[in-house]
C-alpha cells in the first residue's frame, strides 16, 4: 500500500500560543470549511465556542490529552452545551495514518471507541516490529476481521482523504500535535483542563 511519509516532527513539550496571521479571518473561514471526510464532532453545533484538535495516533502527547484532559473537558464544557469539539486527522507517520483509516473503517458509531482503543494500546502497535499484525490483533477486539483490516489499509481513496485533511491543517500552520484551534485561535501542546479553562471561561463569559 502506498504510504505518504509525513515529515513533521513530534509534539511540543509545552503549551505555546501561536502568532495570529494577518489573514486571520480568511484562515478561520478555511479552518471551519468541512473537509473530504465527515467531521468527528462532540457537543452542540450551536455552542458558542468551537475547539478543533489536529491529532496523530502515534503521538504520546495526544494520547495523554485524550486519556487525562479530554474526559474533564468533555464533562465541563462539551456535555453542558458550551463547547463543540472537533477531532481531525494529522498523522505524521504511516502507522498513524493506518490507525486513522481503521477508525474510519470501523463506522461512524464506532469511530471514537476505536480511536480510544488505539490510544490506549499505542505501545502495542505504534512501535511493534509487525505493525499490521499488531493492528489486526487490536482491531479483533472491535469485531473487525484480519481480512477487513487488510481491505481497509489498502483503501487508497480513504488514505488520500486523510492526507487531504492533514494537508489543510498544515496550510493553517499546524506542524506538531496536538494543535488546538479555539474559535479560530491556535494553541500548541497537550493542554491541561486548567489551561483550557483559562482560555474558555473568558470566551464563554463574553457570550
Amino acid at each position: 500500500m502506498k504510504r505518504r511519509e509525513f515529515l513533521w516532527s513530534g509534539s511540543a513539550l509545552g503549551l505555546t500560543l501561536l502568532p495570529i496571521p494577518a489573514f486571520a479571518q480568511e484562515a478561520t473561514a478555511a479552518l471551519m470549511e468541512p473537509g473530504p471526510l465527515p467531521e468527528q464532532s462532540f457537543g452542540s453545533a450551536d455552542a458558542p465556542v468551537t475547539v478543533i484538535e489536529y491529532a496523530s495516533l502515534t503521538c504520546g502527547h495526544c494520547r495523554n490529552f485524550h486519556l487525562t484532559t479530554w474526559p474533564a473537558l468533555k464533562e465541563k464544557y462539551v456535555d453542558t452545551g458550551r463547547v463543540r469539539f472537533i477531532i481531525r486527522e494529522f498523522p505524521f507517520d504511516p502507522r498513524a495514518s493506518a490507525g486513522f483509516m481503521l477508525a474510519r473503517c470501523s463506522g461512524e458509531d464506532n469511530w471514537y471507541d476505536t480511536l480510544d482503543l488505539l490510544y490506549r494500546s499505542q505501545e502495542q502497535w505504534a512501535r511493534a516490529s509487525d505493525a499490521t499484525g499488531a493492528l489486526k490483533s487490536i482491531m479483533g477486539m472491535t469485531g473487525m476481521s484480519g481480512d477487513e483490516v487488510e481491505s481497509c489499509l489498502t483503501d487508497q481513496a480513504l488514505l488520500d482523504k486523510i492526507t487531504a485533511v492533514a494537508e489543510t491543517g498544515k496550510k493553517l500552520g499546524v506542524d506538531s500535535t496536538p494543535t488546538f484551534f479555539v474559535n479560530g485561535k491556535p494553541y500548541k501542546g497537550a493542554m491541561t483542563i486548567e489551561q483550557f479553562s483559562e482560555i474558555l471561561d473568558p470566551l464563554l463569559a463574553a457570550k
